[in-house]
């Protein structure tokens, strides 16, 4: 019986003693496991996301000024040209009723004139014997003159419709198309035999080639309403480009839209920076890129990681380790954010410790 109450008494006193160790000890042990960083100095950046595409500053559609199908094509997409260099002949292609009546015309207009130069020897005997006025013959003379101009006109559509080259006033117009600028040809957009509609007033015109100068480079993308409030012209921007991973792009804020777009149920807004020409980078239109507008930044300042922070009230508070388990909470005033690292201004100093937030079991 005695032995009963005696292991009845160590059981008991065994089960308080570990009764205190879970219970009673648990704060101070969950308080010393607890992580801790330092406050140690670093830069803050703070930025704004935009995402978007690399773009030339200018694309310029080639057309031609001359119907027909193409018959030469000279320079292929990703050739370099200078401006007034060749990039494809247009062949006229006139339909039968046109080249008629082309003809026609000329015809009609050489009759005229012929008659003409019959009655000009008549009217300059009428006007020496005075039979008729000054005014008279000076209309004849009009007459006569527009009759010479209109034969030469007609004389030059028909030739341009049947050798598409022809020279009027010392300038030639043929009907090789040339390049307006001195740069790369993006695309090519007929081949060999493809109709060309002319450029007109009245009508667009087929695109022949797409053109751009590739040392103007832009980044246009948008950002999101909560950060263009933020921004402002004249901001470096440092660029991602997803298909040159480690080089460095850098630029200019140039461009920030006035107005809002819809883009998958979010308001973004259009923006534009400007990419000076990259040494080491071979940039191609159409890349997709990520810019990081920079619209603050520190340098060498007192910063610890921002989950590491309470905010309550307007306020931020800390815990600092005191040793034996203990901690108190902290105020401390916080400055520049990057959303991952967060300034320090006031309360703590460099090599100071701070607690880890503990983390929330899920029960």
């Amino acid at each position: 019986m005695k032995k009963k109450i005696m292991f009845s008494s160590i059981g008991a006193v065994v089960l308080v003693v570990a009764a205190f160790f879970l219970f009673g000890g648990s704060k101070k042990g969950d308080d010393a496991a607890l992580p801790r960083v330092k406050v140690t100095k670093g830069n803050i950046i703070d930025k704004a996301l935009a995402v978007g595409t690399i773009e030339p500053e200018n694309e310029i559609s080639v057309k031609s000024k001359v119907s027909g199908a193409v018959s030469r094509i000279f320079a292929d997409a990703g050739t370099f040209v200078r401006a007034g260099q060749p990039l494809l002949e247009v062949r006229p292609d006139p339909t039968p009723l046109e080249l008629a009546e082309a003809k026609r015309n000329l015809q009609l207009a050489q009759v005229d004139l012929d008659n003409a130069a019959k009655d000009k020897v008549r009217q300059e005997t009428l006007v020496a014997k005075h039979l008729i006025s000054d005014k008279d013959y000076e209309d004849f003379q009009r007459h006569y003159e527009q009759s010479e101009l209109t034969v030469s006109l007609n004389h030059e559509r028909l030739q341009l419709l049947e050798s598409g080259r022809v020279r009027i006033g010392g300038v030639e117009i043929e009907s090789i198309v040339k390049a307006p600028i001195d740069g790369f040809v993006l695309k090519k957009t007929v081949e060999v035999g493809d109709p060309v509609t002319p450029l007109t007033t009245y009508q667009e015109g087929t695109v022949l080639m797409k053109m751009a100068n590739m040392d103007r480079l832009l980044f246009k993308g948008t950002v999101d309403e909560i950060d263009v409030g933020r921004m402002k012209e004249g901001m470096p921007a440092e660029i991602k480009v997803g298909a040159l991973p480690t080089d460095k792009v850098t630029g200019t804020l140039t461009k920030i839209s006035l107005k809002a777009e819809k883009k998958e149920n979010a308001t973004v807004f259009p923006i534009e920076i400007a990419i000076p020409r990259a040494s080491n980078s071979v940039l191609r239109a159409g890349y997709s890129a990520n810019a990081s507008v920079i619209i603050r930044h520190k340098d060498s300042v007192l910063v610890i990681p921002e989950r590491v922070v309470t905010f309550r009230n307007d306020s931020a508070f800390v815990r600092i380790p005191l040793g034996e388990g203990k901690d108190e909470e902290r105020y401390v005033k916080t400055g520049l954010s990057d959303a991952i690292t967060i300034e320090v201004a006031e309360g703590l100093k460099e090599g100071d410790e701070v607690l880890e937030k503990p983390v929330k079991k899920i029960e």
